[in-house]
């Protein structure tokens, strides 16, 4: 299995680690957070004495290993948290980090007891019995005694919002990391003699005002004339792209568009914002502005032909938006083309 992102590469890693540790302080589970071959990419926050101690000890870690993949192969194949127990009945949490329906890494929670044991929880793994394992069982009892303990309930919730809070977080540094390389690649072609971009400003409002620039440039350099056909980067997006532009009067819809080119619309949103440089739900009523601004250009229609023409709402709407993406209103836009014509 080759994973297209690699969670060094696109998190911040010691940010990522200030934020396990704060969770692993408000849930009172130990935290580790792994890549899809199942190694470490985080330190352990708040690994329990017990664990620790258990996982020093070379016999008895093979056990804990084996725990770890058989729960995020569990977790990974039904693509939700999997809760269950380990070789000790110690209550563990895999959570998997699923990107563009990829599996591409996983936080591990738990080392906590559970303080309602009549509910059935799937045992993993189990060790043969053994006197020399007894023994060292029996001298870490106190440790053992002291793990924190969670209702079953707790361990549902938080096993729920870690699988939305990590993946979010996940998608979002994805997101800024694909931004920044369209970035690059927009400055390779505009100069490709210049020497390589070193250092890049990585900061929320850069990256904000990175996407509105690179919006605007390759809207205006990649689209057609409403005669014309956009052709897409990515041939997956072309049946989408065909059909927006064969029917204007139309308002696109998102998860359409996805089956029309058979992707899922989480997918087929991704690649699709990487091809224009826009989220979906702002490409299309700034391409269609564009159309307007030529209707605009070239027609004699009214404010409310051009509307109608173009599937708006109403004409308040269409007003609204245009001065949204041209800062004045569809009429004064008019008047200042044809004065300069």
């Amino acid at each position: 299995m080759n994973a297209r992102y690699d969670l060094k590469q696109i998190m911040d890693i010691d940010k990522w680690h200030k934020l396990q540790d704060s969770m692993s302080l408000v849930t009172k589970m130990a935290i580790i957070t792994v890549d899809y071959k199942g190694i470490p990419v985080s330190k352990h926050s708040e690994c329990q004495a017990f664990c620790r101690e258990v996982r020093k000890d070379p016999a008895l870690s093979s056990y804990c290993q084996k725990c770890d993949a058989r729960g995020g192969l569990e977790a990974v194949r039904s693509n939700k948290p999997y809760i269950y127990q380990c070789h000790f009945q110690i209550l563990d949490i895999a959570i998997p980090i699923v990107v563009d329906d990829q599996y591409i890494g996983a936080v591990m929670a738990g080392q906590v007891k559970l303080s309602d044991p009549e509910v059935p929880i799937e045992q993993i793994v189990t060790r043969p019995p053994n006197a020399e394992t007894d023994k060292k069982f029996n001298a870490l009892r106190e440790q053992y005694r002291s793990l924190p303990v969670l209702s079953y309930g707790e361990v549902e919730k938080i096993a729920d919002m870690l699988f939305h809070l990590c993946n979010y977080i996940v998608e979002e540094a994805i997101r800024k990391s694909d931004m920044l390389q369209m970035y690059r690649d927009s400055l390779s072609r505009e100069n490709p003699t210049a020497a390589p971009v070193q250092a890049i400003d990585s900061s929320y409002e850069h990256i904000q005002a990175l996407q509105s620039e690179l919006s605007n440039t390759l809207i205006e350099k990649k689209l057609k004339k409403s005669s014309g056909v956009y052709q897409a980067g990515n041939s997956i997006l072309q049946p989408a792209f065909d059909y927006i532009y064969r029917h204007k009067h139309e308002n696109a819809d998102l998860k359409e568009m996805a089956a029309l080119c058979h992707v899922s619309p989480s997918y087929f949103s991704r690649i699709f914002t990487k091809e224009t440089g826009e989220n979906f739900s702002v490409f299309v009523p700034h391409l269609k502005i564009g159309w307007a601004k030529e209707l605009l250009e070239t027609t004699e229609l009214s404010v409310n032909q051009i509307s109608d023409e173009l599937g708006f709402a109403d004409a308040g709407y269409f007003i609204k938006t245009f001065k949204k993406f041209e800062s004045l209103t569809p009429a004064a836009y008019r008047k200042i083309y044809r004065d300069k014509a």
